[in-house]
């Protein structure tokens, strides 16, 4: 199940708690997760716990990840039809699945351990 939520939601950190400062996280995306008051995140819920996560401030992505490809592909589809995004800097970890949906990689760009994505 895909959600939208925001900081504001009485959910959001029983579902994103865990995330903020979570070395393994960081250590997987190469990126820090914080919760800032103008993202809005789209998360992947199965059996009340979050399997992946995007988070948009003003139509850019801003962080991503997920524990199994699978949900962040299905995540990834729906916000596509729900969001016009701007060019994005997101992690390389999953440059496949960005591919997979239809995300064009700019290769003018380089960045040890980010892509941008459009």
């Amino acid at each position: 199940m895909v959600i939208k939520i925001n900081n504001k939601n009485e959910k959001f950190y029983q579902y994103m708690g865990k995330f903020f400062g979570s070395r393994l996280v960081e250590k997987q995306t190469n990126d820090r997760i914080y919760d800032d008051d103008k993202k809005e995140w789209y998360l992947y819920i199965e059996d009340d716990n979050v399997m992946a996560f995007v988070s948009i401030q003003d139509k850019v992505i801003k962080n991503i990840y997920c524990h199994k490809e699978k949900y962040l592909e299905e995540l990834l589809n729906t916000i596509k039809k729900q969001e016009k995004l701007s060019d994005s800097i997101l992690t390389k970890r999953y440059i496949d699945i960005y591919q997979k949906c239809g995300f064009k990689i700019n290769e003018n760009q380089t960045f040890k351990n980010f892509v941008m994505v459009g």
